[in-house]
C-alpha cells in the first residue's frame, strides 16, 4: 500500500499510485473458473427455455396467422373483453389501496388486542389461491347462500334479495377482498419503518389525526402504496379464477376470451392473439411495478 508521501508525489506527477486491475488471463485460475460458471449456468437456461420460451414462441406464432389480429380486434368482444378487463382492474385497485390503507393504519397505529395475529393472517392469506374467497362469497351472498337464507326465512319472500354475485359489482367485490392484503403488506413494512418521534410531535403541536394522516404518514405511505397498487393492477388484469368461479356470465375479461376462444369454440389463433395482447399488457406493468418497487425500496 502506498504512504502518504508516494501518494502525494504520484498526485503531482498525474500518475496513479496503484497498479491498474489486471484482467485474469488464461493462466490465472480467475479465468479458468468463468467457463465453470457459464457452465452451470446452461442446465437452469435450457429449462427456462423449455418450460416458458419455447410455449412462448408458439403462441406468438400461432398469432401470427393470416389476418388473425385484424379479425380479433375488428370483433366487438375482445374490444368489450379489453374495456372490461381495464375498469375491472382499474376500480379494483384504487378499491385495495383505499381498504388497504385504512386497514393498515389501523393495524399499525391503533392498539388493539390481537393485532399482530392479524398482522400475521395478512402473510398467511396472500398464500390462499384466488377461487377459496370466492367460494366464501358464494357461501354468504349467493342465490342459495347465508343472507338470502335469512331473507327468505324472516320475511317468507320464495327469494333473497342478494343476486350481485353475477354481476361485475360482485367481481369487483371478490377481487378487492382477495387482493387488498398485497396492498396491505407493503404498507405494514413501511408503517413499521417510520419513527414515532414524528407523530408524537405533531400531536404535541395540537394537529388532529386526520391531519397528522394526511401530512405525516401518508408522503412516508405513498412509494409502499404504488408498489402495491402496480401489483394488484398486474395481477387483476390476469385474474381467472375469480371471474369464472362468481359465475358471472355477463363479465368477459382477456383471460376468459382467451379461454372462450381456445376451448369453446376451437379457435386458437384469436385466443393466442389475445393472449399475446394480455402478455404484452401485463408485462408493461411489470416493468412499472419493478421501477416503482426499486424506487420504494421493496
Amino acid at each position: 500500500m502506498a504512504s502518504p508521501v508516494e501518494l502525494v508525489v504520484a498526485a503531482e506527477r498525474g500518475a496513479h499510485p496503484y497498479p491498474p486491475p489486471r484482467t485474469p488471463s488464461w493462466g490465472d485460475p480467475r479465468a479458468e473458473r468463468l467457463p465453470t460458471a457459464a457452465l452451470w449456468a446452461l442446465p437452469p437456461v435450457a429449462v427456462l427455455a423449455l418450460v416458458f420460451l419455447y410455449p412462448l414462441a408458439l403462441v406468438v406464432q400461432e398469432s401470427l396467422a393470416p389476418g388473425a389480429y385484424a379479425e380479433v380486434f375488428a370483433s366487438a368482444s375482445f374490444r368489450e373483453a379489453l374495456v372490461t378487463t381495464v375498469w375491472l382492474a382499474v376500480a379494483a385497485t384504487a378499491g385495495c389501496l383505499v381498504l388497504g390503507f385504512v386497514l393498515a393504519l389501523v393495524i399499525a397505529f391503533v392498539p388493539f388486542p390481537g393485532g399482530k395475529a392479524v398482522s400475521k393472517f395478512i402473510d398467511v392469506f396472500l398464500s390462499f389461491p384466488s377461487f377459496l374467497i370466492t367460494l366464501a362469497l358464494l357461501f354468504l351472498y349467493g342465490t342459495v347462500g347465508m343472507a338470502n337464507g335469512i331473507w327468505t326465512d324472516v320475511t317468507g319472500d320464495p327469494a333473497g334479495p342478494f343476486r350481485f354475485l353475477t354481476t361485475p359489482w360482485g367481481v369487483l367485490l371478490a377481487e378487492i377482498t382477495y387482493f387488498t392484503p398485497f396492498v396491505m403488506r407493503p404498507l405494514l413494512a413501511a408503517f413499521s419503518q417510520m419513527e414515532t418521534a414524528q407523530l408524537e410531535v405533531a400531536s404535541s403541536l395540537g394537529a388532529r389525526p386526520l391531519r397528522i394522516v394526511r401530512q405525516v404518514i401518508l408522503p412516508e405511505a405513498l412509494p409502499a402504496l404504488a408498489a402495491g397498487g402496480s401489483l394488484v393492477l398486474v395481477m387483476c388484469l390476469n385474474e381467472f379464477g375469480i371471474v369464472l368461479f362468481t359465475g358471472a356470465k355477463g363479465v368477459t375479461t382477456l383471460p376468459m376470451l382467451v379461454y372462450s376462444k381456445a376451448i369453446l369454440e376451437s379457435d386458437y389463433a384469436s385466443a393466442c392473439v389475445v393472449a399475446v395482447v394480455n402478455v404484452a399488457l401485463s408485462v408493461g406493468l411489470y416493468v412499472l411495478y419493478r421501477g416503482v418497487s426499486r424506487r420504494a425500496g421493496a
